[in-house]
């Protein structure tokens, strides 16, 4: 499953990925290989990206976006906390 994270100034993450949790606005909800297409608003919370090689990391964001179609997942993040 390939992942790219953007903010408006930098691209954060761009790879392929075993999970990614994200903090939706009524709650934290986890993307995993084959997941239905979704595009959802996300809140403040922690980002946590496991990678392909079981690598674990992290970031905070205020506000942004998720989409998920054919196991490509975007991260629209309009906010870093």
């Amino acid at each position: 499953m390939l992942l790219l994270a953007l903010t408006p100034e930098k691209e954060l993450f761009n790879g392929n990925i075993q999970s990614v949790k994200v903090p939706g606005t009524t709650g934290q909800f986890e993307i995993l290989n084959g997941h239905a297409p979704i595009v959802a608003a996300l809140g403040e919370g922690e980002v946590r990206i496991l990678d392909e090689n079981g690598s674990k990391s992290t970031f905070n964001i205020k506000k942004g976006f998720i989409e998920v179609i054919n196991n490509e997942v975007s991260l629209l993040i309009q906010s870093l906390a």
